[in-house]
C-alpha cells in the first residue's frame, strides 16, 4: 500500500468522545426512556439526552469556553444537574437545565473551588441533592446538601480531609460518602442530616469504596468494594440492620464496577481480567447469573441500571472502536449500540488488536504490557514505549489517545504500553510500590521494556520512541535525562520536571498526599532531588517535543517552564508547545486533534525517517 492510500491522521481521530474529561457518568431519565451524558461531538464537552433505544441526540448545552463533565437526572425527570469548568482549569461549577431543554442555570458561585457530583446526586424526595466542594478551605473537599426549593445549603460533612458523596439511601435519610485518605485508603462514611458515622475506621491502608444501596425488600444496607484481608478489590456488603459486613464475591481480578437494579432482582458486576471487563448479572432471587448477548471485547467504564430495572446502561470501548454508549436489555437478551463514535470511515479490520505480553525487570517482577505489532511487516521496525499517567491507573486495550497508537501501526510503527510498577488492576502491593519512590524501581521497568524490545526480531532497536502524559510525561522527562542513550526521540505532556515544586504546587486538597505519594519537600528534599529529572538535564540529547496547558491545575506549566529554560540555555534543542486555553488534558477537540497530530509526526518523522 502506497502512502497516498494510507488514511490520515484526522481520519484515526475523527471520532466522538463520550463521558467527559474529568470520569464516565450517564444519568436515567426516571421513566427509563432517556440516557444524558456528556460529548463533544459539537468540539467541546456539552451536556446531551438520547432515546434508550437508540434514537436521535438531542444536546442540551452549547458551551464553547465551559466543559460540562458529570450529569444526574432528577427523580420528577424535569431537571438535569451537571458540573462544568473554563478552559480545563478543574474549578467546575453546578449548573441545572431543564430536561426538555432551554438555558443552563448555574446555582453555585465559588469561581476558585471545585464542585463535583455523582448521578445518584438526586435524594428521593427530589428537593435535595448531595455534591462535594472546597469552597470552605481548598485544602478540604466538603459534602453539601443543597435545598433547590430554598436554596439553602447545609454543610454535612466540614472535616479536614476529603470527602466525596456517592449515593442516597432509598428512603433518602442517610448519604453514603467516602473519605479518600490515599489512592490506596478509602473509608465510608455514613451521614444523614444531624450525624455522620465512619463504618470502616482501620489502621493501615485498606480501600473500601461504595456501592449501591440494596433493594431486597426487608433488607437495608449496601454492596462496597475492598481489599480488605485481599490483594484485589473484592465485593462486599454492609447490613446497616447488623452493623456487619461480609463478602459476596472475591474475583482473582478487582471488581471495579457495581450496579442494583430498584426492584431488588438484579446485581450487575463488572471486573477487570487482566485489562479486560467481564461483565456479569445475577438474579438475586433466584442466585442463578443471567444469560448475555455476545459483549465487545473490551473496557466496560460505565454500568447503570434503568429505573424500571429491565435494562443497564454502559460506555464500553475496545482497541479498535472508542468509548461509546450501549444498552444492554436483559429480557429478551439483546445489546443495543446508541451511536456511533468511529467517524473516519476506516476499516476496523485494517486496525492492530494488541498481544498481553509480560516482560522481566530488574527484580524478578513480570511487567504486565499491550504489545501492538504493525500489520503485514516487513523487515525491522522502530516502536513507541508509552507510559500512562496517575500513575496510579492501568493501560487497558482500548483506542488510545483517539486512535495515536493505530495511526503509528498504519505507518510501521510499533508500541510497546507498560503498566509499570505502580500501575492498577494487578493488585495493591503492586500499586504501592510507586509510593515515595517516583523515579526510583519503575525507571528500571522501562529500562527493561526496552531490553525487551531489543530482543524482538522484528524490532530495530536504534529507533526506540518515548511517548507519556502527566505521570508519563514525568517518565518522559526521567527517561531522556537518567536513561539518554536509549531513545530516538520523545514526547512528554504536562509532566512534573522537579519534585519539590511539583509537590508544593499540586492542588491544595492533594497536598495531604504528597509526603506518603511523592515525598516531602523539606524531610526528603535530598531524595527528590536525586529523582527529578532537572536535576540530570545536561544528560538530554533526545530529540524532544514538551506540550503544556497553561491553566494545568495539577501540573503547573512552572513544571514545564523551568526545564525547557534548562535546555534553551545550553542551546538544546526542544520543541515547545504551550495551550494557553488548556488544562491538565484538552477540553476542545481542535486542541486535543493538534496536539496529538503534531505528537504522532515528531515521533514518525524521527522514527521512520
Amino acid at each position: 500500500m502506497s502512502d497516498k492510500t494510507l488514511p490520515t491522521f484526522e481520519q484515526f481521530s475523527a471520532v466522538r468522545r463520550y463521558g467527559g474529561n474529568s470520569g464516565f457518568s450517564m444519568a436515567w431519565s426516571p421513566d427509563s426512556e432517556w440516557l444524558a451524558y456528556v460529548c463533544n461531538i459539537t468540539g467541546h464537552w456539552n451536556v446531551w439526552k438520547q432515546p434508550a433505544d437508540g434514537g436521535y441526540p438531542v444536546q442540551l448545552t452549547f458551551f464553547t469556553k465551559n466543559s460540562a463533565r458529570n450529569v444526574a437526572w432528577s427523580r420528577d425527570g424535569k431537571t438535569i444537574l451537571f458540573n462544568a469548568d473554563i478552559d480545563g482549569n478543574e474549578l467546575h461549577q453546578l449548573y441545572t437545565i431543564p430536561a426538555r431543554g432551554g438555558t443552563p442555570t448555574q446555582i453555585t458561585d465559588a469561581p476558585n473551588a471545585q464542585h463535583s457530583i455523582s448521578p445518584s446526586a438526586f435524594a428521593p424526595n427530589n428537593r435535595f441533592i448531595a455534591y462535594a466542594a472546597n469552597d470552605l478551605d481548598p485544602r478540604n473537599l466538603n459534602v453539601l446538601m443543597r435545598d433547590l426549593k430554598t436554596g439553602a445549603v447545609t454543610r454535612l460533612i466540614a472535616d479536614e480531609g476529603n470527602f466525596v458523596p456517592a449515593s442516597w439511601s432509598p428512603d433518602g435519610h442517610s448519604l453514603l460518602c467516602a473519605q479518600i485518605h490515599l489512592n490506596t485508603d478509602i473509608d465510608l462514611i455514613l451521614v444523614d442530616v444531624k450525624t455522620k458515622k465512619n463504618l470502616t475506621q482501620h489502621e493501615g491502608e485498606i480501600i473500601y469504596a461504595p456501592g449501591p444501596w440494596s433493594r431486597e425488600k426487608g433488607k437495608r444496607g449496601f454492596y462496597f468494594v475492598s481489599d480488605e484481608g485481599h490483594e484485589h478489590h473484592a465485593l462486599g456488603y454492609y447490613d446497616l440492620k447488623k452493623n456487619k459486613r461480609a463478602w459476596v464475591e472475591k474475583p482473582v481480578w478487582d471488581v471495579e464496577q457495581i450496579a442494583a437494579s430498584r426492584d431488588g432482582r438484579y446485581l450487575a458486576t463488572v471486573v477487570n481480567a487482566d485489562g479486560f471487563s467481564q461483565l456479569n448479572v445475577r438474579n438475586l432471587k433466584t442466585g442463578k447469573r443471567v444469560a448475555l448477548p455476545k459483549m465487545p471485547r473490551g473496557v466496560i467504564a460505565f454500568l447503570s441500571f434503568s429505573p424500571d430495572s429491565q435494562r443497564l446502561a454502559l460506555l464500553m470501548s475496545g482497541s479498535t472502536f472508542c468509548v461509546q454508549p450501549f444498552v444492554l436489555q436483559l429480557k429478551p437478551a439483546k445489546l443495543i449500540q446508541l451511536t456511533e463514535s468511529m467517524l473516519g470511515g476506516i476499516d476496523p479490520q485494517t486496525m492492530v488488536e494488541p498481544k498481553l505480553i509480560r516482560y522481566p525487570t530488574h527484580d524478578g517482577r513480570k511487567i504486565p504490557a499491550w504489545l501492538y505489532k504493525p500489520k503485514g511487516l516487513q523487515g525491522k521496525a522502530p516502536v513507541v514505549l508509552s507510559v500512562h499517567g496517575g500513575p496510579e491507573a492501568q493501560e487497558r486495550p482500548l483506542y488510545a489517545y483517539s486512535g495515536l497508537y493505530q495511526y503509528w501501526l498504519s505507518r510501521g510503527i510499533g508500541v510497546l504500553a507498560p503498566n509499570i510498577r505502580g500501575s492498577t488492576g494487578y493488585g495493591k502491593t503492586y500499586q504501592g510500590l510507586i509510593h515515595r519512590d517516583w523515579g526510583g524501581a519503575e525507571l528500571k521497568d522501562q529500562e527493561a521494556a526496552v531490553k525487551y524490545l531489543r530482543a524482538l526480531d522484528w524490532v530495530d532497536g536504534s529507533r526506540i520512541g518515548f511517548f507519556g502524559g502527566s505521570f508519563g510525561g514525568f517518565s518522559c522527562l526521567s527517561c531522556v535525562t537518567r536513561l539518554p542513550d536509549l531513545w530516538a526521540a520523545a514526547v512528554g505532556w504536562f509532566g512534573p520536571s522537579n519534585l519539590i515544586t511539583f509537590v508544593k504546587s499540586v492542588p491544595p486538597f492533594w497536598r495531604r498526599f504528597m509526603k506518603q505519594w511523592v515525598g516531602d519537600p523539606d524531610e526528603d528534599r535530598d531524595l527528590l532531588i536525586e529523582r527529578s529529572p532537572i536535576t540530570y538535564v545536561e544528560n538530554v540529547k533526545t530529540p524532544l517535543y514538551i506540550i503544556q496547558g497553561a491553566k494545568d491545575f495539577r501540573v503547573v506549566k512552572a513544571e514545564s517552564d523551568q526545564f525547557v529554560e534548562k535546555l534553551r540555555a545550553r542551546n538544546v534543542p526542544v520543541k515547545y508547545d504551550v495551550y494557553e486555553d488548556e488544562g491538565h488534558g484538552f477540553t476542545k477537540r481542535e486542541n486535543e486533534v493538534k496536539a496529538l497530530k503534531d505528537s504522532a509526526e515528531f515521533l514518525e518523522q524521527r522514527l521512520m525517517g
